[in-house]
C-alpha cells in the first residue's frame, strides 16, 4: 500500500466465480473473492462497488484490466 498526494494506491488480487463476495487483507495486499464471472466487465465492475462500500471512499481500477492481480487507487 502506497500514498501518492491524496489518493492510496493499493494491491489486489482477485479471485472471480467465488460464490461469495469476500475481501481479505495481507500484510501488504487484499484478495478479493468475487462472485462475477471474468467477462464483459462484470467482475471489475463487481469490485469496484465491493471497495467502494469496503472502503467508503471512490475507487478506480489503475492497472490489471484484464488480470486477476490489479492495482486500485483509492481517493482520500
Amino acid at each position: 500500500m502506497e500514498k501518492a498526494g491524496e489518493k492510496m494506491k493499493i494491491k489486489i488480487k482477485i479471485k472471480p466465480n467465488s460464490g461469495k463476495q469476500e475481501i481479505i487483507k495481507n500484510e501488504e495486499d487484499y484478495i478479493v473473492c468475487l462472485k462475477s464471472a471474468p467477462e464483459n466487465n462484470k467482475a471489475n465492475m463487481e469490485l469496484v462497488k465491493l471497495l467502494k462500500k469496503y472502503f467508503k471512499k471512490e475507487v478506480k481500477i489503475k492497472s490489471g484490466l484484464t488480470s486477476r492481480n490489479k492495482i486500485v487507487e483509492i481517493e482520500d
